[in-house]
């Protein structure tokens, strides 16, 4: 029996039992009729699925983003690494797992990438846009150092948006400078670097800080209309002209391409359309990234949702 490994050195056949996050859980029937739960347990090196058969709780959705502690076995299915667990209760008051091994931090230099991010905010030319960055960066700094930039799908860890948002912030001030003759840099960078500021309040998180589930607001509005909505009311206290607001509040809005993805109107500039294809492609790139780091060369992931298709790591 082995504790506590981590999942990225779990192997099929290895008979385990510790503490891990519950990342996902939902509960299930299968073809013959009994319940059992449908979960992802992870650690700061990665997540595994996992499966409780004829399972009916007390451990279900509402104990997302807490510790459990497992007891079972490691197979694989369908070319993936697969946990069976005969065991699974959520950690009480007196277990003492090493909080410091569960929790996935963003692997970059918090303090160093948000002061980079700083830098491009002081770096954008039109005064009323940079101000308006500069006031937002002191109302949301903390929450973007910390926070993950979603549930699961990608950047998911601590400091997931603060990583994601200086990707995304590299990326459009090298392509403004490709397309200075067509694009305006400093309402590309402002649009950027506010685009996921609303997820603050988009989220709810667990006691680690990981996202469990969203928000009243999140599931009424979404992060796209908040951040719009704010981004508009700190522009107007600031002064700035109505066409700079509208422009900025046209670039949160429109930021996921097309209303089948979540944006409320398509993008109608150029920086409105490349906002939305930096942020498509430092996401899926992140996808990549995280199941890449599962697989060995020469091997294919299974189907991954969000891509909707299976990937192949070369040699």
């Amino acid at each position: 029996m082995l504790y506590d490994i981590y999942v990225s050195q779990m192997r099929v056949g290895d008979e385990l039992e510790g503490y891990y996050v519950l990342k996902t859980a939902q509960q299930k029937v299968s073809n013959n009729g009994k319940p059992y739960l449908n979960a992802v347990i992870s650690d700061a090196s990665g997540d595994i699925d996992m499966k409780v058969w004829d399972y009916s709780g007390p451990v279900g959705p509402g104990d997302e983003g807490g510790v459990v502690k497992v007891r079972g076995t490691v197979s694989e299915f369908r070319g993936a690494l697969q946990f069976t667990a005969e065991r699974l209760r959520t950690a009480g008051p007196n277990d003492r797992p090493d909080l410091s091994r569960l929790v996935p931090v963003a692997p970059i230099d918090i303090d160093g990438v948000f002061d980079e991010v700083t830098r491009y905010a002081e770096s954008i030319e039109d005064k009323d846009y940079r101000d308006i960055c500069l006031e937002m960066l002191r109302l949301h700094g903390d929450a973007l150092k910390n926070i993950p930039a979603g549930k699961t799908v990608h950047h998911s860890f601590l400091s997931g948006l603060l990583m994601h948002t200086a990707n995304m912030l590299r990326t459009a001030d090298f392509l403004a400078k490709l397309y200075s003759d067509t694009v305006d840099r400093s309402l590309l960078l402002a649009g950027t670097l506010l685009h996921d500021l609303g997820k603050e309040e988009e989220f709810l998180y667990s006691e680690m800080g990981l996202v469990t589930d969203y928000s009243v607001k999140g599931e009424l509005l979404g992060h796209l209309v908040m951040g719009a909505e704010e981004a508009g009311r700190v522009a107007e206290s600031l002064g700035t002209p109505e066409e700079k607001s509208m422009l900025l509040r046209h670039m949160l809005l429109s930021h996921h391409g097309d209303p089948e993805f979540g944006a409320a109107v398509r993008p109608m500039c150029a920086e409105a359309e490349l906002l939305s294809l930096i942020d498509l492609v430092d996401s899926r790139m992140e996808i990549y990234r995280e199941n890449m780091e599962k697989l060995e060369p020469g091997q294919f992931s299974q189907r991954i949702f969000a891509l909707e298709k299976k990937i192949y790591k070369h040699g």
